[in-house]
């Protein structure tokens, strides 16, 4: 990539200060620079334009700066960009709210708005553990989740990411011990002897006394491994949290607003969580916001425990200019064709990337809604992989063994095509 002199010294300082996500410093990979952002495209700084396989990190679900959403952030930054939520509130909250009340599964009366996704989850973990609390219930201090999770990067969230197989192994000796059940047997559509199944309920049975939540992420675990897993799987977890008496956090920040072709992925299994988080395409990946949310119940027994109240609250909770965003980009979801978007995405991804997995080198190819994932047999090939993809006009951004895509669900027909043959010839040239 040839550079103009102004775009090279920014190269060069962001090299030396800026640390970025998952990287050294200096970074001996240079990041690459970005002019603009329009639907599905990229304009790099060498004035290049490549499709965007990544949304944002699976966020920019209608693209970059629609018009729709970026007119609803210009008029509530001339009327309030920002104020305090403590002892205030504002239109575009509690319309935010309506919003996410009704929308996901029935039962989850309570919101409270964060910061990021990883900051949401520790806002459940912190209500979970508050809950039992509140019953007098001191022991049940502890999480069950499953093998290849992840759940953010913050403290409380890496205690219940993957410890082998995630990024946070190296923390393992200072992170709160959690207990671990075998990983769901991969497949959506697998038919299942329920081994994962009985494997979680022996763990519930021993340890139900000192366990406060089971933490999953419904249908797809994403960055722990991107894999897919049958709704009969997430349907016999809820009912076995009810049998043992835990509470049932569902990490839907990577999942909810559309991605797998339900609006949240619990609804494959008909399931209502008693805490759920969102995130990511909350505000159409605009601006960051997530939110969590939780039941009647639950929120009334913290309540009417000791102190009282839920003590969290971020300095930048209910920013009213991001609420006012994820208003306009929830209304333009549910005004769209977006399932049907879904289903041709997931069709094209099929088709086209299917193929892939006879070649040697490639474990297996799988696709759900609007996300495909080709898995190498090396995990070393993640640079490679992306550096062929960008010569071949795509963004991604491949981790470990994975090469995967979660295009915007308005990505255009032709710019869908470019996006999968550069993953196409990226893999063929290994």
């Amino acid at each position: 990539m040839q550079l103009d002199p102004h775009w090279q010294a920014l190269i060069d300082f962001d090299q030396q200060h800026i640390w970025h996500p998952y990287t050294a410093s200096p970074n001996p990979i240079p990041p690459i620079g970005v002019k603009c952002t329009q639907g599905s495209l990229i304009t790099l700084a060498d004035g290049s334009e490549v499709v965007d396989g990544m949304s944002s990190w699976w966020a920019a679900i209608h693209g970059y700066n629609h018009p729709q959403i970026m007119q609803a952030m210009k008029d509530q930054i001339d009327q309030m960009p920002h104020i305090m939520f403590g002892g205030l509130t504002h239109e575009p909250a509690v319309e935010l709210a309506k919003r996410l009340v009704e929308l996901t599964p029935k039962g989850l009366e309570k919101v409270f708005f964060a910061d990021s996704g990883s900051v949401a989850m520790e806002v459940a973990i912190k209500i979970a553990l508050q809950y039992w609390i509140s019953r007098g219930q001191k022991r049940k201090n502890r999480l069950l989740t499953v093998r290849n999770g992840y759940h953010g990067d913050t403290f409380a969230t890496m205690a219940v990411c993957d410890p082998v197989n995630g990024m946070h192994h190296l923390f393992n000796d200072v992170l709160h011990k959690n207990l671990f059940a075998p990983a769901p047997e991969s497949g959506f559509d697998t038919e299942s002897d329920n081994r994962d199944i009985q494997a979680l309920e022996n763990l519930l049975q021993t340890h139900h006394f000192e366990i406060a939540a089971v933490t999953i992420e419904p249908i797809v675990q994403g960055a722990g491994g991107m894999r897919f897993y049958r709704p009969d799987y997430l349907k016999q977890l809820k009912a076995l949290c009810e049998k043992y008496d835990v509470l049932m956090i569902a990490d839907e920040i990577a999942t909810g607003f559309g991605r797998t072709g339900k609006l949240f992925a619990c609804e494959w299994a008909k399931v209502s969580p008693d805490i759920m988080c969102v995130g990511k395409a909350l505000t159409g990946g605009n601006l960051t916001l997530a939110a969590t949310l939780c039941t009647e119940n639950v929120s009334r027994t913290i309540c009417e425990g000791e102190p009282g109240i839920l003590a969290h609250g971020p300095t930048f909770m209910a920013n009213p200019l991001a609420c006012a965003t994820a208003i306009a980009s929830i209304d333009l979801l549910l005004a769209s064709p977006w399932q049907q978007r879904i289903a041709d995405i997931e069709h094209h991804l099929k088709t086209e990337l299917s193929p892939l997995a006879e070649l040697d080198g490639v474990t297996e190819v799988r696709v759900l809604g609007a996300i495909g994932v080709v898995e190498l047999e090396r995990s070393d090939l993640g640079p490679k992989v992306q550096a062929t993809a960008l010569e071949n006009g795509v963004w991604i951004r491949p981790f470990g063994k994975l090469a995967y895509t979660m295009p915007a669900f308005n990505i255009p027909s032709e710019q869908l095509q470019t996006l999968t043959d550069g993953i196409k010839a990226a893999i063929h040239s290994l």
